[in-house]
């Protein structure tokens, strides 16, 4: 009887785990197949082997490090999932400077504000990856400088462009 009991269980269980056993590959292949390539990704891979090289991705500025990032096996080459990871980091970093930008102009205008005398309402400040451009109006030759050292003074700044005009 109990003989009986273990032939209805593993006849059971033969039952039960033979479809899913037999499909399995077929669903591998439809997942592996379902997945859509990135357009870019193949655009990139020149050579067709499904990898990307330093020098695939070579044209895109500022990608070398999110490449370094998103290698997560060291091979020095991203699969479509690694690419993706740069992707990400790619947009993150270029967003990055962009808020780096704005957040340089904000600390111009507050210095421009802090200077006695500086109509500073009249000076316009515009930031393009740390290079800062002072345009407008002041009064005097003494206040261009002002405006000058104000804003080469302030953290992140690695140029100053004057356009400013004397009135």
């Amino acid at each position: 009887m109990k003989f009986n009991r273990v032939i209805h269980r593993a006849t059971a269980i033969a039952l039960a785990a033979g479809p899913a056993l037999y499909a399995a590959p077929y669903a591998l292949a439809a997942d592996s197949a379902a997945k859509p390539e990135n357009p870019k990704f193949v655009k990139l891979d020149r050579n067709r082997d499904g990898v990307l090289t330093r020098d695939e991705v070579g044209q895109i500025r500022g990608y070398d490090r999110a490449f370094t990032e998103a290698d997560a096996n060291r091979d020095a080459r991203l699969d479509q999932a690694e690419f993706v990871k740069a992707e990400a980091i790619h947009d993150r970093l270029t967003a990055a400077k962009y808020v780096d930008d704005s957040l340089i102009t904000a600390k111009v205008k507050a210095a421009l504000l802090k200077e006695p005398e500086l109509k500073s309402l009249e000076v316009s400040v515009e930031t393009l990856r740390g290079e800062v451009l002072l345009s407008g109006f002041v009064r005097d030759e003494s206040q261009r400088q002002k405006a000058m050292r104000a804003a080469v003074a302030v953290n992140g700044v690695t140029s100053v462009k004057d356009a400013l005009v004397v009135r």
